[in-house]
């Protein structure tokens, strides 16, 4: 637990948090997430329901289901935090997908950056250059519920994909890390179609006032996090901690080796003290899931 302790503390205090202006939501578009993780078990590929709010210069990208899950998973904590009574405190930590569920992507266009947050009991953020695609625009159309949409192909991560990409609609932005089309990306797909964002619906900017979203395609997009997407904008967690990806990765695999230790420790540092000597939590880490095929491969050598 005291080396978890030193991690976080090196984590939290040599980094500072990230500024960004908001930037306000003009648009939502919904996605289905079909992922075959484990190439053993095709016929049972990961799905999830994903959601993309686009402003004029930034974009958020996230899951439905895993936020809504994080909110339960963080209600349980408080209301563990809260008893009263001596006795044995049970915390089941979520195991969703390792590749997309626990992370929020963050493009910010005219910045040419790309800011992943990840939560690891607390929130923290990793920026990157944004990745350059180079994508290849074909002759190819399609209607996609109403919505005009030209072909685009290119290498990236170690797949070929496809994308189709809104011509009436500007917007740099794409789920995941696909970006930097003279459109929306609205769909798109590895050749094997092993991963898939599966156009799911369209919306318009909710007013900010009542938070009534006017619906262009499909269904309303109910409970965003509001941590998230606040009022109709895009802005970074205003508690997060800024950090490197290989210091996010040493404080995972600590949860990985000692969940318990690592659950104490955060709970120490972040003035949580309900885990004395005569009241113990109990953590447990699910089975983790197969991915024996994760979303980015090995880029091929020339």
């Amino acid at each position: 637990m005291k080396a978890i302790l030193i991690l976080f503390f090196t984590i939290t205090t040599a980094t500072l948090a990230l500024a960004q202006s908001p930037d306000k939501v003009l648009a939502r578009v919904r996605y289905n997430f079909v992922h075959v993780q484990d190439t053993t078990q095709k016929d049972t590929p990961y799905t999830e329901n994903m959601v993309l709010a686009i402003g004029k210069n930034a974009s958020l990208y996230a899951s439905k289901d895993g936020l809504d899950q994080t909110l339960t998973r963080n209600n349980l904590i408080l209301e563990n935090a809260k008893k009263l009574d001596p006795g044995l405190v049970s915390i089941q930590l979520d195991r969703t997908s390792p590749d997309v569920n626990s992370k929020v992507y963050f493009f910010f266009a005219k910045e040419n950056k790309f800011i992943t947050k990840e939560r690891v009991f607390n929130n923290y953020l990793v920026e990157e250059i944004a990745p350059k695609i180079n994508w290849t625009i074909t002759a190819d159309t399609i209607n996609l519920s109403g919505v005009h949409c030209k072909k685009a192909q290119a290498y990236f991560k170690g797949r070929n994909w496809t994308a189709w990409y809104a011509i009436d609609l500007p917007f740099q932005s794409g789920p995941w890390k696909l970006n930097g089309l003279p459109g929306l990306i609205v769909e798109a797909y590895d050749e094997k179609k092993e991963v898939q964002f599966l156009f799911a619906g369209l919306e318009n900017t909710a007013d900010p006032v009542n938070n009534e979203t006017i619906t262009s395609h499909g269904p309303k997009i109910i409970d965003m996090d509001v941590n998230l997407v606040k009022s109709n904008e895009i802005k970074l967690p205003s508690n997060a901690i800024r950090t490197t990806q290989k210091e996010l990765d040493k404080l995972k695999d600590s949860r990985e080796k000692d969940p318990q230790g690592f659950m104490n420790a955060q709970m120490s540092a972040n003035g949580i003290g309900y885990v004395k000597a005569q009241r113990k939590a109990t953590v447990e880490l699910p089975k983790k899931a197969i991915l024996n095929n994760p979303i980015e491969l090995p880029e091929k050598k020339n």
